[in-house]
């Protein structure tokens, strides 16, 4: 690993991407002519950091909601995200999707992946009802690492009217967290959607957040081949392939829905 990369990726300048994403938000609120904004507070970090950039600039225009499926997600996770709730003041709903995702499947053939999406996919129908009653703007909780190697579900948490960290790589995400006071525990716990018991996202990738956004770096912002990132950064070269695999694989996730020819 190389940890001069490691750093030129943290390194940035915390204060003013926070104003500039504060003043994006602000922004399109006013250009939509919406009331405010809601999101998804999972107790992970990507969605502690919408919450800490909301209570300062739409503290009183932010609505989060809480929602757990009871069966699968940790009670510590749900606890979490209150306590962010106690620490940032913005108003929320608690949900429990379990009773929800109980009723879809006594209607669907078994399938533990598919119904993992399902509940990705069933909190971006709740979080777009309450925009819908609210005229709020849906906020998307992904970040860069994510986004680029496919890391969400289609329609679901991939789904929102903006997406304020999306620039940001993980790392980053770390760094600006730490920046905006959220709790050291949420910023060095395991990243998890939560989408069926024990998930965690690194096991499932089986690569480190450091090694994915180093391997993105060097190829996305660098412009670096697999050859030179493999020599840059040290890491083996069936790992920056795999992620390059990701990315190439997640494309269509990436874009709008293709037609067959024509405008």
């Amino acid at each position: 690993m190389n940890e001069k990369i490691i750093d030129e990726i943290k390194n940035q300048n915390y204060f003013e991407i926070t104003e500039v994403i504060g003043k994006f938000l602000l922004e399109q609120i006013d250009k939509t002519h919406a009331k405010g904004v809601i999101l998804g507070l999972s107790g992970g970090i990507d969605s502690a950091v919408l919450a800490y950039i909301c209570k300062r600039k739409l503290q009183d225009k932010t609505l989060a909601l809480i929602m757990p499926d009871t069966s699968i997600t940790p009670k510590s996770e749900t606890e979490d995200a209150l306590k962010m709730i106690s620490l940032t003041g913005i108003e929320y709903k608690l949900i429990d999707l379990k009773p929800i995702v109980n009723e879809y499947s006594m209607y669907l053939e078994p399938n533990e992946k598919a119904k993992g999406n399902l509940r990705a996919r069933i909190r971006t129908n709740i979080l777009y009802y309450y925009a819908n009653s609210k005229n709020y703007l849906v906020l998307g909780s992904s970040d860069k690492s994510e986004y680029m190697i496919g890391y969400f579900t289609k329609f679901g948490d991939g789904a929102s009217d903006i997406t304020p960290i999306i620039s940001l790589y993980k790392l980053q995400v770390r760094e600006i967290a730490k920046y905006l006071g959220v709790p050291e525990k949420v910023i060095v716990k395991k990243s998890s959607p939560h989408l069926w018991k024990d998930h965690e996202a690194e096991e499932e990738l089986d690569v480190s957040y450091e090694e994915i956004d180093s391997i993105l770096y060097c190829l996305f912002e660098k412009k670096m081949s697999i050859d030179d990132t493999e020599k840059t950064i040290q890491i083996d070269k069936k790992i920056i392939e795999k992620i390059n695999q990701l990315h190439i694989n997640s494309e269509h996730k990436r874009l709008p829905s293709q037609k067959p020819y024509g405008d």
